[in-house]
């Protein structure tokens, strides 16, 4: 039972029903879910060992926010991780899965051209998670899916906020992706993997409102206007199975 509502709930926090700093009270969840308290309680712990929620002292739990350094340290992952991923996907590439890849690019232009950011923000996850699927590496696809989890919220957020031109350039992108992977290089692969993910950073920095400190349970307040330490994305390197 506890399993079902974690999920749910974490569906629901990467589809921003519940926004970044929103507040989850377990009397509200019981009687949406219809369960006792019991079986909330033990999806709201699971999800604050995901980071997905936080506890605040003499509060209850909300939506977990960022901070600036929080978002940071976890682009710094997300780089690494994601090149990894792409560099397994390309040594596994098939005519088949370019296809499918292709297919949702073309789907994710139409919603952009629609500006259905709901739809868009599903296909670009879809986009992503068959990446992960085609690099074969199931511990790998764990992480890197926990910690897009994580910033899903703040992600579907930022590309609100975009003018109807960003959002069509932000879906072509995935095209250009696909076209670096495709190449069969893998220097190329890297570089394309590392721009698309700080660009994503970017505009998260660039019109999301971010934690003011790095203090637990620090609410929402400060323009995410912010210099970010995240580094230019690390030079590329020949590819080599891990």
């Amino acid at each position: 039972m506890s399993d079902r509502i974690a999920d749910q709930l974490r569906t629901a926090i990467r589809q921003g029903t519940y926004a970044p700093g929103a507040r989850l009270v377990e009397r509200r969840l019981t009687a949406e879910f219809g369960v006792s308290h019991i079986p909330v309680r033990e999806a709201l712990e699971r999800l604050i060992r995901e980071g997905l929620v936080e506890r605040l002292p003499r509060r209850g739990c909300r939506v977990a926010t960022l901070t600036a350094k929080e978002l940071d340290d976890v682009y710094h992952l997300r780089v690494v991780l994601e090149q990894h991923v792409a560099e397994r996907a390309q040594q596994r590439w098939t005519k088949g899965a370019e296809r499918e890849l292709r297919r949702i690019v073309e789907h994710m232009r139409a919603a952009a051209g629609r500006n259905d950011n709901g739809e868009l923000s599903r296909l670009d996850l879809g986009y992503h998670e068959r990446l992960y699927a085609l690099a074969d590496s199931p511990n790998l696809q764990d992480v890197v899916t926990q910690l897009r989890a994580r910033i899903d919220g703040f992600l579907r957020a930022a590309n609100a906020a975009l003018e109807p031109a960003a959002l069509t350039g932000h879906a072509a992108s995935h095209g250009d992706l696909l076209d670096a992977i495709a190449s069969g290089d893998p220097v190329r692969a890297r570089s394309a993997m590392a721009a698309h993910v700080t660009d994503a950073r970017d505009r998260i920095v660039a019109r999301v409102v971010l934690a003011d400190t790095d203090e637990p349970g620090a609410a929402p307040g400060r323009p995410a206007n912010v210099t970010s330490t995240v580094p230019p994305p690390p030079a590329a390197r020949p590819s080599a199975e891990a």
